[in-house]
């Protein structure tokens, strides 16, 4: 068997959570592969809805197996409050759920280091969510980081040094912050967290894949947030890419099998950095209030822009995405034009790559197409879609190569159409 990868190709809040649901009846496994809490995947079904930080989205699917893999890195109060809430809400997880022992750690530490050190960055700040993602990896790669499996064994021992080590750093940026209360409901986290399966997740996953198991890799953020190929500096701190899953669950390279490209009808960004497509005028105000987007976790407001096809590309080159999936695309409904990025031009010359910097002097060269002008959260089959959102969904397999393979019509589970079924 093969695993499966789902991920997204801009920079997050594709609705990765929606269609991660929605794929799960296939699959016995759904595992986590990268990222933390800073990353919010959205559901909504039966009326509800639910916002997963660091549970994989496959957690509602009773009978499956969920794994939170070593790539993650995981706040055990945040994790604390959002499996508890789930809990109460019915979905029982002790029986479902399994953590990576070799998973870092997020301390309290950590998040007023994130804190200290944006303050520090003044005009040059990169926009976190202030969760402490950025620390812990830094801890991680430096090798003082801690791990799950570590609350098992001199545990007491190994916070006191690590937190000893983080607070010399902030004294040394004449940072004040008071941690009693954070670090009390921090340690309530762990001892939470020590009633859960703690695996050895790299051996599980292939234990499974041997015994004919079915896995969906479930990734965070999104492609353009990758600390290697994104927007650099303004990206996460983990591998938002389909070799992710490698490191992030333990996995060779020869057991990816189909790689999901999530990617919206057009563009969003939150926080700092470039976004060649961002519109700045009420066409953007209008994408914003139309598609609710706003920040699953922060809450803060996203940056919103025409679709960028240059940086699509690249994504799907980055990943091998065999197949892409297409959200919220009835966002576009009431739109006379629609308009894809095709190229850029940068220094008065014409580029169709992505280019090594995009921070300024890059112009979006615009294809324009036809709206549809249909409401299209109605429709239930791709038979009922109107001719100018056949036409574009063409040309968007035309410029990217990619077969789109789902549309997503709106928020609920049930307004997903696949299309090329036999």
């Amino acid at each position: 068997m093969k695993v499966d990868v789902l991920l997204g190709l801009q920079w997050g809040d594709e609705g990765k959570g929606k269609v991660v649901d929605v794929l799960t009846p296939r699959y016995d496994v759904v595992a986590r592969f990268q990222g933390g809490p800073n990353a919010g995947h959205t559901l909504e079904f039966e009326g509800q809805k639910y916002v997963l930080r660091s549970i994989p989205s496959g957690i509602f699917q009773g009978d499956k197996v969920n794994i939170i893999g070593n790539g993650v890195v995981l706040d055990p109060s945040l994790f604390k409050a959002e499996a508890e809430a789930l809990e109460a809400s019915g979905h029982p997880l002790k029986e479902r759920l399994h953590i990576s022992k070799k998973a870092h750690l997020i301390l309290p530490t950590h998040r007023i280091l994130d804190a200290a050190y944006e303050a520090a960055k003044g005009d040059a700040k990169v926009g976190t969510t202030g969760k402490g993602i950025g620390p812990t990896y830094t801890d991680k790669v430096s090798r003082t980081g801690l791990r799950v499996g570590d609350i098992l064994h001199n545990f007491e021992q190994k916070y006191a040094a690590a937190k000893a080590r983080h607070e010399q750093i902030l004294k040394s940026l004449n940072y004040e912050y008071d941690i009693t209360e954070m670090e009390k409901t921090w340690l309530e986290g762990i001892d939470y967290l020590r009633t859960f399966h703690l695996v050895d997740s790299e051996h599980e996953v292939n234990n499974l894949l041997r015994a004919g198991k079915s896995v969906l890799c479930e990734g965070a953020q999104g492609t353009l947030l990758d600390v290697d190929f994104g927007s650099y500096p303004f990206v996460t701190s983990s591998n938002t890419i389909c070799a992710g899953a490698c490191s992030g669950l333990g996995l060779g390279p020869n057991k990816i099998g189909e790689v999901y490209g999530i990617m919206k009808a057009y563009c969003t960004r939150v926080g700092a950095g470039p976004f060649p497509t961002e519109l700045f005028d009420e066409t953007g105000k209008t994408l914003r209030n139309l598609g609710h987007e706003y920040g699953a976790v922060t809450g803060r407001e996203r940056r919103c822009g025409w679709v960028d096809l240059v940086a699509l590309r690249y994504a799907i080159m980055l990943n091998g995405v065999t197949q892409l999936i297409l959200m919220k695309s009835d966002v576009l409904d009431g739109f006379d034009t629609i308009k894809a990025c095709v190229a850029y031009k940068v220094n008065g010359e014409e580029i169709d790559y992505f280019p090594f910097d995009i921070t300024e002097g890059v112009e979006p060269v615009y294809a324009e197409l036809p709206g549809w002008k249909t409401d299209m959260t109605k429709i239930t089959s791709e038979d009922e879609f109107p001719e100018e959102f056949n036409a574009y969904i063409t040309f968007l397999e035309e410029q990217l190569e990619t077969p789109i393979k789902i549309v997503s019509v709106g928020p609920d589970r049930a307004q997903t159409i696949e299309r090329y079924v036999d």
